[in-house]
């Protein structure tokens, strides 16, 4: 059984996790409106993930009989600069996320929940994988600078990201 607060927290990343969903969803309409189909097909794979996250952490406070409290998904906006600018938003949005996935996780060591600690470790290996791969896509962005053949062949690139 979950306690209150290891139980609201995870309810908090439920919203968290629709949120990076949406948020994703939104900057994949965003290139794909840009024609950069490529990075609109990288970010709608990376919207799923973050749904799957999200579905994760319902079925977990399901399975320790806890209730499930689905809270208000913030709008992401609807405007964005340019890619490399908007996977730099990403990233950033990625260390938040692991910053509440390590502030759930220090509660479950102060509350000796072994379950969602256990649970946890799987998050906190994935943000480490997540915050690496958007790192390296600022990286080639901002390398490829104002060269818009570049861009083109790294949104090529991009295209072929698997689910």
């Amino acid at each position: 059984m979950l306690n209150q607060t290891i139980e609201k927290l995870l309810n908090q990343q439920i919203a968290k996790e629709l949120y990076a969903s949406n948020l994703y969803l939104a900057m994949s309409g965003h290139f794909a409106q840009a024609n950069l189909k490529g990075m609109a097909t990288w970010m709608r794979i990376q919207s799923a993930e973050e749904r799957g996250h999200a579905l994760r952490f319902f079925d977990f406070v399901i399975d320790r009989e806890g209730q499930v409290e689905i809270g208000a998904v913030e709008q992401p906006p609807t405007e964005f600069g340019a890619p490399v600018e908007i996977f730099k938003q990403a990233l950033e949005h990625e260390r938040k996320v692991t910053a509440s996935i390590h502030n759930i996780y220090a509660h479950a060591v102060q509350e000796a929940d072994y379950a969602t600690q256990v649970f946890l470790q799987w998050f906190i290996n994935e943000q480490v994988e997540e915050e690496a791969t958007a790192a390296e896509v600022v990286e080639r962005l901002a390398m490829a600078g104002d060269d818009r053949a570049a861009l083109l062949m790294l949104d090529a690139e991009m295209k072929s990201r698997a689910d």
